[in-house]
């Protein structure tokens, strides 16, 4: 993936409803058995993660872990990673959830591009009138911060789902959470390690800007 060294590519997109569950019974393993576990398990909550990962590098540069992922959950985290690149051009990949092109998305790039024009008003006129244009708007490549949206129903082909694959083999699916800030601590743990360790840059035909 050709790009020149002041742009930056995210790949965002939530991971929701992730479960802290606990098997009721687990049977340690004698020698030359395997472990047993029961089917039956308690569920202890769940949590939500926004996640951004940083094409170049394939670092997670960005993470949030809370119980929403709403249109203001989305907003902060954009605004977090835009913070850390003051001096970058920013291309963000994600699919076309509702919130990836909301009115608040709009006016959060608006004000980081400088944009001076009135956008209007939500579901009346200008930038702000539909999704179509407010995701328009949101595409324009002569922003310096803009959002590139694979098609519906193709959110597979966003890198960050490549990475939440990752996440429920090697922490979610056999994991024993006894709670969600237990659940959201290994997360971050998982995170962290694979950041020191796993990070390599990511193959992939998006040529950015």
């Amino acid at each position: 993936m050709e790009q020149s060294d002041d742009v930056v590519t995210i790949s965002v997109d939530e991971k929701t409803g992730i479960q802290a569950k606990q098997n009721i019974k687990i049977t340690t393993a004698k020698s030359g058995q395997v472990k047993r576990v029961d089917p039956e398990y308690k569920r202890n909550g769940t949590t939500c993660l926004i996640a951004g990962l940083n094409i170049m590098d394939g670092e997670v540069t960005k993470y949030q872990l809370g119980q929403t992922r709403n249109e203001e959950d989305f907003c902060k985290f954009i605004e977090s990673i835009i913070d850390k690149y003051p001096n970058k051009k920013i291309v963000f990949i994600a699919d076309q959830l509702n919130t990836h092109k909301s009115e608040s998305l709009v006016k959060l790039i608006a004000d980081k591009v400088n944009y001076d024009s009135d956008l209007g008003k939500k579901g009346r006129c200008g930038v702000l009138k539909t999704m179509k244009s407010r995701m328009e708007f949101l595409e324009d490549k002569d922003h310096k911060i803009r959002f590139q949206y694979t098609p519906k129903h193709c959110s597979w082909l966003n890198q960050i789902e490549n990475w939440f694959g990752r996440l429920q083999k090697h922490v979610i699916r056999n994991g024993q959470f006894n709670s969600v800030p237990n659940l959201e601590r290994k997360i971050t743990n998982y995170i962290e390690y694979y950041n020191e360790r796993w990070k390599k840059p990511i193959e992939w035909c998006f040529g950015g800007f």
